[in-house]
């Protein structure tokens, strides 16, 4: 089996949102599943496929957003303990 550039992309995104649902830490869930949806960016965009190219690219965005926030909650609770 001769396996394209094309392929292995897809292989890779759907790979790293499968590995992203088996996290126990929601930090690490979420930047694994970010890479998974990137991935899917790319390889629906070599494949002309628009609306997984939306989707993905929305559920990204998604996790950068509760990202940032996991973060300003961190900080905040980092300064309120000193």
């Amino acid at each position: 089996m001769d396996m394209n550039t094309i392929e292995i992309m897809g292989y890779a995104a759907s790979i790293m949102v499968a590995l992203s649902l088996t996290m126990k830490e929601i930090v690490k869930l979420r930047i694994i599943n970010f890479i998974g949806c990137v991935l899917f960016c790319i390889y629906a965009s070599m494949i002309a496929a628009w609306p997984v190219v939306a989707t993905n690219a929305f559920i990204a965005v998604v996790n950068i957003y509760y990202l940032a926030k996991l973060r300003r909650a961190n900080k905040t609770e980092i300064h309120s303990a000193a």
